[in-house]
């Protein structure tokens, strides 16, 4: 991903905190004739040996799986909130842009065992169900229901390069960086907002 210097964010301890808080990811994979993506949980873990991975599972029949090979180098993109930045907002003439976070995970996919896939299933369900009022856990699930994981291929990616884009105004003078943080706070768009907090945070 192309990143200018001033946006590029090397704090991996921070990249880390937005992969899971913006864990509904896509994946990318190549077949022989085409680039393949799909849009599902991709969540963050150390897996049994203790290894920092990323887990996820398809549909079979999401034809996406066939292209799956142990070894194989694919790309996880992860994107935040952003919001589109006027020129009008300036004291000056300049040209409108976009402030926004976005994260590209590169690995080696490894596709999993039904013992380390339900160990990524108890860990994703664990995980959304925790703040729910009866939680619902893998272990508690019926035969009948768990007849579903024939369903799915699991999936890790042991990272080998996270490449993360915070573009947050960084390379404009506080007048201007302090206007368009009021002006995405005063936005309609709840997503504009959020840039604008975020902002305030870096500020």
């Amino acid at each position: 991903m192309f990143i200018p210097n001033h946006f590029k964010n090397e704090n991996l301890e921070e990249v880390r905190a937005f992969i899971k808080e913006n864990s509904f990811g896509i994946l990318i994979t190549s077949s022989s004739n085409k680039i393949l993506g799909t849009h599902i949980p991709l969540e963050l873990e150390d897996d049994q040996n203790g290894n920092e991975v990323i887990y996820g599972h398809v549909s079979k029949a999401n034809s996406q799986w066939k292209s799956f090979e142990n070894n194989e180098e694919v790309m996880l993109i992860f994107n935040g909130p952003h919001a589109y930045v006027s020129s009008s907002w300036y004291d000056h003439e300049n040209v409108p842009t976009w402030n926004y976070i976005a994260v590209h995970v590169y690995g080696k996919m490894q596709i999993l065992e039904e013992d380390e896939l339900l160990y990524a299933l108890n860990k994703l369900v664990d995980k959304y169900e925790s703040g729910m009022e009866n939680p619902v856990r893998v272990p508690d699930l019926s035969d009948e229901t768990m007849k579903q994981m024939k369903g799915i291929i699991g999936f890790k990616v042991t990272i080998s390069e996270i490449q993360a884009a915070y573009k947050l105004s960084q390379n404009r003078n506080r007048e201007d960086y302090n206007e368009i943080v009021g002006k995405l706070n005063d936005s309609d768009h709840s997503i504009a907002k959020e840039v604008s907090e975020i902002m305030k945070k870096k500020n």
